[in-house]
């Protein structure tokens, strides 16, 4: 261990990153005879022997200058992705109008086409899907 580390064990992890941040290393400077390369010390998080013999135990994470239990971030999904989500229930309830001889109700209607128009890109101002509507179908003349 080389005097620009004063402790043995350290976490590393992204300094930059909004916290709580996932651990990205372990570090147990005994084992290097060369830390060339390494972050400072004051870009590590220091750990005690007994946190260090438990990091398999995780996910850890950094949280003002802890090391924390880390739960990952759910992935964001692009509207784009989503609307094209929601483009596949509604061809299944195109399909079911059709087998069953019925049509959209306006409200699922308009929904088709602000659907439609995120999932194309026509649509750039939006930033959530508009909400599915609970009315779908209506009888036809011919079958009502």
């Amino acid at each position: 261990m080389t005097n620009a580390y004063p402790n043995r064990y350290y976490a590393q992890y992204d300094t930059t990153a909004p916290q709580p941040t996932k651990v990205l290393g372990w570090l147990d400077m005994d084992f290097y005879s060369d830390t060339t390369g390494f972050p400072p010390a004051s870009e590590l998080l220091p750990l005690t022997a007994e946190q260090f013999a438990a990091r398999t135990a995780g996910p850890y994470g950094v949280s003002n200058g802890a090391l924390v239990q880390y739960t990952p971030p759910a992935p964001v999904v692009p509207l784009t992705t989503q609307a094209q989500t929601a483009q596949a229930w509604v061809q299944q309830q195109a399909s079911l109008a059709a087998a069953m001889g019925e049509v959209f109700t306006a409200d699922m209607k308009a929904y088709v086409l602000a659907i439609n128009a995120i999932a194309n890109g026509t649509d750039t101002t939006s930033t959530a899907l508009p909400t599915q509507p609970t009315d779908v179908l209506t009888a036809t003349a011919a079958t009502a």
